[in-house]
């Protein structure tokens, strides 16, 4: 395959430049001005012109639903809305029914990824049964290919449990990823407490009950140097605590996702439970904070916290719905517009944040266009405007349905492979 004349854009090698890619078999062989088609023929030759070719988007954060409750998803139309998207790598959750956190159940996934069009890693459960009460076999299911550990979606209150974890992951080089919500300070979940949840006569979720577990969680890594990563980012505080924390050398790295940079609470006034997750959205000073965080480097992964939920679900009274949105198929274009075409951040920088740091974080091959490496790359219009009625997704739950979008993905390439074309 040859990708002719597409604007290259890779974070590693700084390049941003109209050149041709050639791929053979599942790597980059050549990037060059003008290869020759004539001494290639019978390669598929991708016009790029005018386009955008960048590494493919990495997401460390999704929820797939499978096994248990693939009424929602599962593997195969998660990935289907995952290459859609323009990703080439993503990283499941363990909140399925039951949750992965055995080494077999870890196998069985890799078993059923198998056959997926892009790459699907999971991670595994830091308790048993998000129990909080017993470490998982940590270094089992390191070795069956858990990539990190994390009981996401149930906050960690066990605080020598922790720690211990903490000094496991750190001889096993290996991440906990922490979901920061203390529900002893939450009477509602999904809505912020400020004047939105007041006027809707509901107390909701403080920024206190993200940032008091945010401040134990960076203590924590300073104190036992292992590596740590906070979930989903919402308070300008925690964006605080987050660099307080690598500046007293903790080895700590902390994601956002695309709705919490693009919508603050009062989006629970336009769209309801579409606009309810867990951390919630939260006041336009914490996502302005936000934005201030990555552009400092702060924050240095963007991930989707993919959710799908059915209708069904999404259509009870807003206390009572689940929290979470969907995002795989949005990403981009609303990173895109509400970071670099507002001039918050640069191209090259929005690229870095959705594939090159999620990459070299989380150990992943990928994030970079280069020579001898794995071919995964994202081919994009930025001038394209596009609206999705309907998702690859079994769910569509998510406040930019039908909304109009720029920046659309045309081409998804895994391992060498189209796996995606618009």
């Amino acid at each position: 395959m040859i990708i002719k004349s597409g604007r290259i854009i890779d974070p590693i090698s700084k390049i941003d430049e109209v050149l041709d890619i050639k791929i053979e078999g599942e790597k980059i062989t050549a990037i060059e001005k003008n290869i020759d088609l004539s001494k290639n023929k019978g390669e598929e030759v991708i016009n790029a012109s005018g386009k955008i070719v960048v590494p493919g988007f990495v997401d460390v954060h999704v929820h797939f639903r499978d096994p248990g409750q693939t009424y929602k998803e599962d593997l195969e139309t998660g990935s289907q809305a995952a290459v859609a998207g323009g990703f080439t790598t993503v990283v499941q959750m363990a909140n399925t029914s039951p949750k992965i956190d055995d080494r077999e159940k870890i196998i069985e996934h890799y078993k059923k990824a198998r056959e997926l069009p892009l790459k699907v890693f999971t991670v595994s459960a830091l308790t048993r049964n998000f129990g909080d009460l017993e470490l998982v076999d940590m270094e089992e299911n390191f070795k069956a290919g858990a990539i990190a550990f994390t009981d996401d979606g149930i906050p960690n209150r066990n605080s020598k449990l922790i720690i211990d974890a903490m000094n496991r992951a750190k001889k096993l080089n290996t991440i906990i990823s922490f979901h920061e919500e203390d529900p002893n300070l939450i009477e509602q979940n999904g809505i912020n407490h400020s004047e939105v949840s007041e006027s809707l006569n509901i107390y909701g979720s403080p920024s206190i009950a993200e940032t008091s577990f945010v401040a134990r969680d960076v203590a924590m890594a300073i104190y036992t140097g292992a590596k740590v990563s906070i979930q989903h980012l919402s308070t300008g505080t925690g964006v605080e605590l987050v660099k307080f924390g690598k500046s007293m050398g903790g080895n700590i790295f902390a994601e956002v996702t695309p709705h919490h940079i693009a919508l603050n609470d009062d989006a629970v006034l336009k769209y309801g439970t579409l606009a309810k997750m867990n951390p919630p959205l939260r006041s336009e000073k914490d996502r302005k904070k936000i934005i201030e965080g990555i552009k400092e480097g702060t924050i240095e992964i963007i991930a989707t916290d993919h959710a799908p939920h059915s209708a069904e679900e999404k259509e009870k009274e807003l206390t009572k719905a689940p929290s979470g949105i969907i995002g795989l198929e949005t990403s981009f274009s609303i990173c895109y517009e509400n970071l670099v075409l507002t001039e918050e951040i640069s191209l090259m920088k929005l690229i870095e944040l959705m594939s090159t740091n999620p990459a070299r974080i989380y150990g992943l091959e990928g994030g970079e266009i280069a020579k001898d490496k794995i071919a995964d790359i994202t081919i994009i219009d930025l001038n394209s405007e596009y609206k999705i009625t309907k998702f690859k997704s079994k769910s569509s739950n998510s406040p930019f349905k039908d909304r109009i979008l720029k920046g659309e993905v045309l081409y998804t390439i895994s391992e060498g492979k189209v796996v995606y074309q618009k």
